[in-house]
């Protein structure tokens, strides 16, 4: 697989283990990385973006957020000779619960670094920023 492939399937992994209630596969990605929620607010290492998770994100019965995070315009620079990369991307999340209608809750886009660790692409840093917001109150466990 070439690498802007491999890091699409990363920045796609990420959605999709969130939308699967699989907050230790979302750490999971950032084993060598971090990510930076807001300006000088950094978690960084499996241990600190999973506590994190857990502090922020509301899960159901069915082990979910109920949640779909669509990630589009993505766009990969691959740099210094195959060694890192960097990536932008738009995100919106869809929500729906018993009490809740189908509606976007939130969207922004994501400025993402890559490196290569043992030959495999890993997140570097994943800067979350939040353009747009609707009623978080069923996602997130704090007021945004």
């Amino acid at each position: 697989m070439d690498s802007g492939r491999a890091i699409e399937h990363l920045v796609y992994a990420y959605a999709e283990r969130i939308d699967a209630g699989d907050l230790a596969g979302v750490a999971e990605l950032f084993t060598y990385g971090r990510i930076q929620a807001a300006p000088g607010v950094v978690y960084e290492g499996t241990e600190q973006v999973r506590s994190m998770y857990d502090d922020a994100v509301r899960l159901y019965a069915d082990g979910t957020p109920r949640t779909r995070h669509v990630t589009t315009n993505v766009s990969i620079t691959v740099a210094d000779g195959n060694a890192t990369a960097s990536a932008r991307s738009y995100y919106t999340v869809f929500q729906a619960t018993e009490d809740l209608p189908l509606q976007a809750i939130i969207a922004g886009h994501y400025h993402d670094t890559f490196h290569r660790v043992d030959d495999a692409w890993c997140f570097d840093t994943r800067e979350v920023f939040v353009d747009l917001t609707g009623d978080l109150s069923r996602h997130l466990k704090f007021d945004l």
